[in-house]
């Protein structure tokens, strides 16, 4: 079942390698791009790094997209983005209930269009002055 496509196909790209050397290049590129030595800059970070506009605050999530934002009642934005303290989109819905400090931008009107859960050590640091 057309089980000569792959062998012809190793023949063309590398004809002096022959099978077993195929797959012992295969094995160490495996080896070499799962160990991290190409690892993303992203993840030499420590911290993350939040607008100029972003204010610090308490939410509740009551019924979203209802919300209380220090106490007061707010609206979360149709397009909102909630960022967990691992920075993963976090549902609203899945937040119901919660007392969480966060960082936050507010749109023009007034609804809240972008979230970010802190994490008790950065909750514990002082928030940058805008």
């Amino acid at each position: 079942m057309n089980r000569w496509i792959p062998a012809l196909a190793a023949r063309l790209c590398f004809p002096l390698w022959g099978r077993t050397g195929l797959l012992l290049a295969t094995m160490l590129l495996s080896v070499v791009l799962g160990s991290g030595l190409f690892a993303e800059p992203a993840q030499a970070q420590s911290g993350r790094s939040f607008p100029p506009q972003a204010q610090r605050a308490v939410l509740q999530v009551t019924q979203a997209p209802e919300i209380l934002l220090n106490g007061k009642p707010a609206r979360l934005a149709p397009g909102v983005r909630i960022r967990g303290s691992n920075d993963l989109l976090v549902l609203s819905g899945t937040l119901t209930g919660q007392t969480l400090v966060v960082n936050v931008v507010l749109e023009s009107g007034g609804l809240v269009k972008e979230v970010w859960i802190l994490s008790p050590e950065e909750a514990a640091q002082a928030p940058a002055k805008p």
